[in-house]
């Protein structure tokens, strides 16, 4: 499954570029919620949501790099999130922050930072709808892929097969047709993918070849 970011979309043309997404062959449209706080940059918040909703016919993938997630969940769930990903390093009483999210009727999600290890999910595995491997550090598109991830997704995909084999394993960071395919064979079964979708010439192409990538 491919998930476009469009935290690398024309922020001035979001709309043309939600609707070629409509277009494409992805199965999401990825949504990165930003505080300046949890991550040292800001992003945007519930108007942009809610105005994405409006025009997006694909589900909404929204990734929220924010301290206490808690407060917000409910609203983002009205303001058209599909699925809602909390990091785990965000989060204190993590087993009742999924839990309010699957209670929105959302699909419950952990993200990992690059340097916090699979093991430490190991308690709510079976709980979790999708796990996201972050293979940059969170915050800001373009950065080089950390190839520690392969690593990680060897270790997720041993982790989940027994206890809960329809976990989605999501990649984000550093993701396009140079790495895809080895993504795929390594655990991911959705990749979310910015730069290498927003900056091609063939948009529609790219995402394309994303997701036959094997």
């Amino acid at each position: 499954m491919i998930a476009p970011s469009i935290l690398a979309a024309d922020f001035g043309n979001m709309q043309r570029d939600v609707e070629m997404l409509n277009k494409s062959e992805a199965d999401w449209i990825h949504v990165d919620i930003m505080d300046g706080l949890f991550v040292p940059n800001i992003s945007y918040g519930f108007p942009v949501l809610e105005a994405v909703k409006n025009v997006a016919q694909k589900p909404l993938d929204v990734h929220l790099m924010i301290v206490d997630p808690d407060r917000y969940l409910k609203e983002f769930s009205e303001k058209g999130a599909d699925g809602i990903t909390v990091h785990f390093e965000a989060c204190t009483h993590l087993h009742r922050t999924v839990q309010a999210i699957k209670e929105l009727g959302c699909r419950a999600g952990v993200a990992l930072n690059p340097h916090t290890p699979v093991a430490f999910l190991d308690d709510i595995i079976e709980d979790l709808d999708l796990v996201l491997i972050m293979s940059v550090n969170p915050g800001f598109g373009g950065q080089k892929f950390i190839s520690n991830t392969y690593k990680k997704l060897k270790d997720l995909k041993t982790l989940s097969a027994s206890r809960n084999p329809n976990l989605f394993i999501e990649v984000d960071g550093g993701v396009g047709e140079q790495n895809a395919g080895k993504l795929v064979e390594g655990g991911a079964n959705v990749l979310v993918a910015g730069n290498s979708v927003f900056s091609a010439a063939d948009q529609l192409l790219a995402i394309k070849n994303l997701k036959n990538s094997k």
